[in-house]
C-alpha cells in the first residue's frame, strides 16, 4: 500500500488525465423518417469536390467546411433546412450532429440583412444557454449566401409526430409529465441573465422526446431576448399564440398560453391551427376526451385565459400546479413506471428525538448509539434503543455533514469551516482540522486517515489520530460531495462539475467532467463508479479510466447519491422520482413518483429501498418492483438519508425530529 505523504496538489487546468465528459448526445430534429440507426456509420464515397445543390438542398455526402458530411435531410421549412451530419474531426468514432441551414434568397438588401440578423440571434442565444433540455451549439459559419448552425443531434420524435402515431388519446399522466419538464426549461429561459428569453413558439412540433423519454426544446429560430415594455413583430404560430402576441408583445406569460394550447392539442387531438382563434374555452377538453381529469382541465384553462393577468404568473407557478395533480403522482392507477402512489399501510415510530433545529445530515449508528448533526450547531449522541439523550457537542456552525465513526472517534464537518474528531463515548473534543471553507462534505475514514471536502475547493486527507493534514488536493470547485474509497483511491465530485479519482498519496488518476456541479457522492463497485450530477444525469464511469460507460437522464438535477444493490442503481432526482436503473446498461427498470424533490440518498436493506422526499414523507419500496411497502409522514421536508441497522430505519427531518421506524 502506498504511503500518505504531506504535499499539495493543484490540478486546475490539467487535461492530460481527463477523458471526455461522454460520447456526444444526439440533436435537434433527430427524427429522420425511418432512418436506420447505423446511418452515421455507413461508408459514403468521398466526392472529389462538393456536389452541386439540387432544389436548394445539400446532397448526401456533401462536405461542409471540409468537416461536416451530410447524411440526410431531417426537415425543410420556408427559410431553413436541417440535416443529419457526421463530424469528421473525430475519425475514430461516429460523432453525429444536426446542421441547420438558413436560406437567404431575399433580393431586398434590408430583408437580407434581417434574415442574417435573425439567424445570428438564434446562434447567439443558444450559445449562452446551458440546460439539459436545450440542444447544444457546436459551431457556426457562413458559406456564400447561406449560414449554418451545427447543433447537438437528438435521436427521437417531436410530439406532433407522436400524437399522429398514437391511436386513441395520450395518457394524462404522460402529458402532465412532459408539461412539468417544459415548465422547468421555460423557467430557465425566463430567468436568463442579463435578460429573460421568451421562446414565443411553444407547440408540439418544437418539442422533442428523446430516446430516454425526456423532453428537448428545439428550434429557437424565433426566440428573442425580452426587454420590458418593448414590442416586436408578431412571430409565432396561429392557434398556439395568445392575443397579445399578435400585437407584438412578448413576455413570459406568452409561453404559458402556448404551453396550455399545446397540452389542449395533445389531450383533445384538436389542432388549434384548424380552429377559430382563442376558442379553447368553447371546446372543453372533456367533450372530446372524457378521460381527462377536471383538475388538469382547470390548470390548462387558466393557462389559456384570454386576459394575460388571469394566467399563471410564471412557469414555476404552473409547474407547481401540475406537480400537485394526482396524475403527476401516479395516484390514478399503476403507471408505466413503478407502482401506484398510495399508502399501503401506516407505520408507527418506535421513538423520535427533538433537536433544536432541522436535521439535514444522515445519522450514523455504532455500538447502540445514534450520532446525528443538526442545524442548531450540535452533534448529538442518542441511545439507539429508546431515543434517550446521551450527550451533545456544540460547533460554531450548522451541521449538514453526516458523521463517520472510526476507531472510537466521531468525525463530522461544520459550516464553521472545521472538521471535528470527538470521542464517541464521552463527547469530548479530540482534535480539529480547520479549512478555509464550510465543510458540508461527509468524512470517510480508511488507511488511518480521514478524507473530506471543503468549500475552499480542496479535498483533504488528515491523520485519524492527530488531525494533521497529510495532503490537500485542489479541485475545480467547492467539494460538497462525500468521498468514496476503494481500489486504493478516493473518488469525489465538486461543484465545478468534475469527478476525480485520486490515489491515496494525493495524486490524480483521472478526472471526468459533467456539464454541471457534482454534489452527489459516488458509489463504487469493482468495475464502476456511479454518481449523479446537477446536469440531470446519472453516470456510470469505468473505475480504472473514468470513461463514461453509460448515462441516464432524469427530469431534474440529481443531488441524491446512488446506492447499488443486486445489479440495480437506486438514486433520487429533483424531478420527484426515485429511479432504479440497471447497473450494467443504465436502462430504467422502474421509477417511483413522490410529491416533491428527492434529494435524500436511498439505502437498501433486506430487499427494500428507503429514502425521504421534500414532500415530508419517508418511503419504503420493494427494491425489485418499486411497489410501496409503507410511507411515514413527517412535518417537514426530508433531505436526510436513512441508515438501517438491525431492522430499524433512522432518519432526520426538517421538522427537527430524528425518527426511529421499523424497517
Amino acid at each position: 500500500m502506498k504511503s500518505l505523504e504531506t504535499h499539495h496538489i493543484a490540478t486546475t487546468g490539467s487535461s492530460s488525465s481527463e477523458p471526455p465528459a461522454q460520447e456526444p448526445e444526439p440533436s435537434e430534429r433527430g427524427h429522420a423518417p425511418a432512418s436506420p440507426r447505423g446511418l452515421g456509420a455507413q461508408r459514403i464515397p468521398s466526392p472529389s469536390r462538393p456536389r452541386d445543390r439540387t432544389e436548394g438542398r445539400l446532397f448526401e455526402g456533401y462536405l461542409l467546411q471540409n468537416r461536416y458530411r451530410i447524411l440526410g435531410v431531417l426537415g425543410v421549412g420556408g427559410m431553413s433546412a436541417v440535416y443529419k451530419a457526421q463530424d469528421l474531426r473525430f475519425p475514430n468514432v461516429t460523432r453525429l450532429c444536426a446542421v441547420k441551414e438558413m436560406f437567404n434568397t431575399a433580393t431586398d438588401p434590408q430583408v437580407r440583412a434581417m434574415i442574417v440578423r435573425n439567424f445570428e440571434r438564434e446562434a447567439n442565444i443558444l450559445a449562452t444557454l446551458s440546460h439539459p433540455a436545450i440542444v447544444q451549439v457546436y459551431d457556426y459559419f457562413t458559406e456564400g449566401d447561406r449560414s449554418y448552425l451545427v447543433l447537438e443531434y437528438v435521436e427521437g420524435k417531436d410530439l406532433e409526430t407522436i400524437l399522429a402515431e398514437t391511436e386513441g388519446f395520450l395518457p394524462e399522466a404522460q402529458v402532465v409529465h412532459w408539461a412539468i419538464q417544459i415548465c422547468e426549461v421555460l423557467s430557465y429561459l425566463h430567468s436568463h441573465e442579463p435578460r429573460p428569453i421568451i421562446f414565443r413558439d411553444v407547440k408540439p412540433s418544437n418539442i422533442m422526446l428523446d430516446n430516454h423519454g425526456l423532453i428537448r426544446l428545439v428550434d429557437f429560430g424565433i426566440a428573442r431576448i425580452f426587454q420590458s415594455g418593448q414590442k416586436g413583430t408578431m412571430i409565432g404560430t396561429e392557434g398556439y399564440s395568445p392575443p397579445e402576441q399578435y400585437r407584438g408583445i412578448a413576455e413570459p406569460r406568452v409561453d404559458i398560453y402556448a404551453l396550455g394550447a399545446t397540452m389542449h392539442h395533445l389531450l383533445s387531438k384538436q389542432d388549434p391551427r384548424l380552429e377559430p382563434p382563442f376558442s379553447f374555452h368553447e371546446r372543453p377538453i372533456h367533450k372530446t376526451n372524457p378521460l381527462v381529469s377536471r383538475e388538469l382541465a382547470e390548470v390548462i384553462n387558466r393557462a389559456l385565459e384570454y386576459d394575460i393577468n388571469k394566467r399563471y404568473g410564471s412557469a414555476e407557478e404552473m409547474q407547481r400546479a401540475l406537480m400537485s395533480l394526482s396524475s403527476a403522482r401516479g395516484i390514478s392507477g399503476t403507471t408505466p413506471f413503478g407502482a401506484p402512489a398510495f399508502i399501503s399501510g401506516d407505520v408507527l415510530a418506535l421513538w423520535r428525538f427533538a433537536c433544536e433545529d432541522e436535521i439535514r445530515s444522515s445519522p450514523a449508528v455504532h455500538n447502540g448509539v445514534v450520532y446525528v448533526g443538526a442545524y442548531d450547531h450540535n452533534l448529538y449522541a442518542i441511545n439507539a434503543d429508546n431515543g434517550k439523550f446521551l450527550w451533545k457537542y456544540a460547533t460554531e456552525g450548522g451541521i449538514a455533514s453526516s458523521p463517520c465513526v472510526y476507531e472510537g472517534r466521531v468525525l463530522v464537518g461544520s459550516a464553521d469551516r472545521v472538521l471535528y474528531a470527538i470521542s464517541a463515548d464521552t463527547g469530548r473534543i479530540l482534535w480539529t482540522c480547520p479549512t478555509h471553507g464550510s465543510v458540508w462534505s461527509s468524512p470517510r475514514a480508511a488507511f488511518g486517515h480521514v478524507f473530506f471536502g471543503s468549500d475552499d475547493r480542496h479535498l483533504y486527507a488528515a491523520n485519524i489520530h492527530s488531525g494533521r493534514v497529510a495532503w490537500v488536493f485542489e479541485a475545480d470547485g467547492p467539494v460538497r460531495s462525500s468521498p468514496a474509497i476503494g481500489n486504493d483511491a478516493v473518488y469525489v465530485g465538486c461543484e465545478g462539475g468534475v469527478v476525480y479519482a485520486v490515489d491515496i498519496s494525493g495524486q490524480l488518476r483521472w478526472r471526468f467532467r459533467a456539464r454541471r456541479g457534482v454534489t452527489s457522492s459516488p458509489a463504487l463497485t469493482e468495475e464502476a463508479v456511479y454518481v449523479g450530477s446537477q446536469d440531470w444525469h446519472v453516470y456510470s464511469l469505468d473505475i480504472r479510466s473514468g470513461w463514461s460507460v453509460w448515462r441516464y437522464r432524469t427530469g431534474g438535477p440529481v443531488i441524491s447519491s446512488p446506492a447499488v444493490s443486486e445489479g440495480l442503481v437506486f438514486i433520487g432526482s429533483v424531478d420527484g422520482y426515485l429511479y432504479a436503473l440497471d447497473a450494467e446498461s443504465g436502462h430504467l427498470v422502474w421509477r417511483y413518483a413522490t410529491d416533491d424533490q428527492v434529494t435524500s440518498s436511498p439505502t437498501v436493506a433486506e430487499g427494500a429501498v428507503y429514502f425521504g422526499s421534500v414532500d415530508g414523507a419517508i418511503y419504503s419500496l420493494d427494491a425489485q418492483t418499486g411497489a410501496l411497502r409503507w410511507r411515514f409522514q413527517t412535518d417537514g421536508p426530508v433531505t436526510s438519508s436513512p441508515t438501517v441497522v438491525d431492522g430499524v430505519v433512522y432518519i432526520g427531518s426538517a421538522d427537527r425530529y430524528l425518527y426511529a421506524l421499523p424497517a
